[in-house]
């Protein structure tokens, strides 16, 4: 299960802390099996150089991995034998070690956090999640963008849809935005079955679609948690499973403006993918675009992008 807090519930947990790289169930069987026909390859090849079985890993090719060393049977003190069967498992070790971890697992690829790094353009990228208080809506912001023409992606919940007819009228009619959903309720995704799953997301794509006449193709699960059946599901849907590799922190009540710039002037370079809060729950957003688009971007020449520009960034028409 992958439980990336995304700052909408900045007291949960220190925003350093908010990206946990976790390998699924799923994943690390994956792995493990592609590591294992490595070994019968490697097997076979010391088989076919007729290398003296002197020195066999103490398990498997993974565990020799995991281990760090390989135990030397009693009696075998020769030499000669032990260096030539190492450098023939060291060899497959070599390769192991470049291959395995070059294969991305199906689902993790499925996963999509930043555009081409070939690319000059960065995406800006603003979840409407459901809120209690307020209107739920940062006006000034969507102003600012739209009178300095700034393309941008909206991430649209259920609930939040519902309360805001006007507001979505208003985001579809801008013809450099582009709009996703967010699921329905902003649930936990991870803790759900898969048809549960299946119907989060469902419910913001069919509300758009029937009320509004939008086909979204766009999905961010709520606070950035899934888990392998949450994106097989989306995959099954025809949706684009969109994170981010750059945290704001602007829903933090703990920090400045000044602090949330530091942190994309850090991390902010080509292809990345922005997660920011247009729903009034963003501290300083409004400043902070301002000084992205005014300082930021341009000292870097970089573009503001939606996401599907971004992603589709220096490909070419056949």
């Amino acid at each position: 299960m992958h439980m990336n807090r995304d700052a909408e519930r900045p007291t949960d947990f220190p925003i350093g802390q908010r990206h946990a790289i976790t390998v699924t169930v799923r994943e690390f069987e994956r792995q493990r099996q592609a590591a294992e026909k490595v070994r019968q390859r490697c097997s076979r090849i010391v088989q076919i150089l007729n290398v003296p079985q002197r020195v066999r890993p103490r398990s498997s090719l993974a565990a020799a991995l995991l281990d760090g060393h390989f135990e030397q049977p009693a009696g075998s003190g020769i030499l000669g034998t032990m260096r030539r069967r190492h450098y023939s498992w060291i060899l497959c070790l070599a390769l192991t070690m470049l291959l395995v971890p070059a294969m991305p697992s199906f689902t993790q690829a499925q996963v999509i956090k930043s555009g081409p790094l070939s690319c000059p353009g960065v995406a800006l990228t603003f979840d409407l999640c459901p809120v209690r208080n307020g209107t739920g809506y940062d006006q000034a912001l969507i102003d600012y963008l739209i009178e300095q023409k700034i393309p941008a992606t909206f991430f649209m919940s259920g609930k939040w849809i519902a309360k805001h007819d006007r507001q979505v009228k208003a985001l579809l009619q801008v013809p450099f935005f582009e709009v996703g959903t967010h699921g329905e309720v902003h649930a936990h995704m991870p803790f759900q079955s898969a048809e549960e799953q299946k119907q989060e997301m469902l419910g913001p794509v069919r509300l758009l679609g029937a009320k509004y006449s939008h086909r979204a193709t766009l999905f961010r699960p709520p606070y950035g948690e899934f888990n392998d059946e949450t994106v097989d599901v989306a995959r099954a849907l025809g949706l684009q499973f969109i994170l981010w590799n750059v945290v704001s922190g602007d829903p933090d009540p703990t920090l400045t403006a000044s602090q949330i710039e530091g942190r994309l002037k850090r991390f902010v370079r080509k292809g990345s993918v922005i997660v920011m809060h247009a729903n009034g729950k963003g501290q300083h957003t409004h400043e902070v675009v301002q000084d992205l688009h005014q300082h930021l971007l341009p000292e870097r020449r970089l573009t503001p992008m939606t996401v599907s520009e971004l992603l589709s960034c220096g490909q070419t028409a056949p």
